[in-house]
């Protein structure tokens, strides 16, 4: 197990992504401490956070439950310290939770766009600030979930891929600061994968987010969407690469290369 007793914290982890960095971590002897800004069901989406701490557990690892809105700077301390004392440790943060943004640029509107920072960046950076102390002590590894739409333009979402392009720069940024304390950084973009965000966001019908995935399928070079496993073998990956840092890895299926198979 390459991360036996390393203590994960992932933010918007009760389902698609944040789910998959969980199960991976666990099976590989993390413990798991699990944030989402909501416990009970949602009333159009599948999973919640104790129903992912109940898979890691079944794993024989350790998993706690934490309810945050990473919006609220004394919530995300609070949730830090709560898994440095209920661990005794914190070896990987990854700063998972986010939500879709679409308006046009001749729209913008200033409230739209202040919340998408504060959701998709701000958060994450006092996040990862406050993580600071305690991955210091175990040398350990800030991850940030960006995404291919910096490498593809689709019109509408600018809000969206802008707040994801200033994860890669703080990535890049926060490497070079927290080097010398032997704090790894990464940012995994990924391609498109079946998850719930755009449902989550009310911006489309299951329905229509189906037939949105099918239609751009053909233009990852492997010719299909990804799952959340697969991004999460890069975040892995990361956590445990002790001299990589800094870096945005593609785990994309190819979308990113600009080639179709249309």
């Amino acid at each position: 197990m390459r991360l036996r007793d390393q203590v994960v914290l992932i933010t918007g982890g009760s389902r698609g992504v944040g789910a998959a960095v969980a199960l991976a971590a666990a099976k590989e002897g993390a413990h798991i401490a699990l944030a989402g800004k909501t416990i009970e069901p949602h009333p159009k989406l599948p999973g919640t956070l104790g129903e992912v701490a109940e898979q890691v557990r079944a794993l024989g690892r350790e998993a706690i439950v934490l309810q945050v809105d990473v919006r609220f700077p004394d919530q995300v301390n609070a949730m830090v310290e709560q898994t440095v004392s209920h661990f005794g440790r914190l070896d990987a943060l990854i700063n998972n939770a986010a939500n879709m943004y679409r308006q046009p640029v001749d729209a913008y509107t200033e409230d739209f766009l202040k919340d998408a920072f504060d959701t998709n960046v701000i958060s994450a950076m006092l996040l990862s600030s406050m993580s600071i102390p305690h991955l210091e002590i175990t040398q350990g590894a800030i991850i940030f979930i960006g995404s291919t739409h910096t490498r593809r333009a689709f019109p509408g979402a600018s809000p969206y891929a802008t707040t994801k392009a200033a994860l890669e720069g703080l990535t890049k940024v926060m490497a070079a600061e927290l080097g010398p304390k032997q704090i790894r950084t990464g940012c995994i973009l990924p391609g498109a994968v079946s998850t719930e965000l755009n449902l989550r966001a009310g911006l489309f019908t299951a329905e229509e987010a189906k037939d949105r995935y099918d239609a751009v399928a053909g233009l990852h070079a492997l010719g299909r969407i990804g799952t959340g496993t697969e991004v999460a073998e890069g975040v892995e990956y990361l956590i445990r690469a002790e001299w990589v840092t800094g870096v945005a890895l593609e785990v994309d299926g190819g979308i990113g290369l600009g080639a179709s198979n249309f």
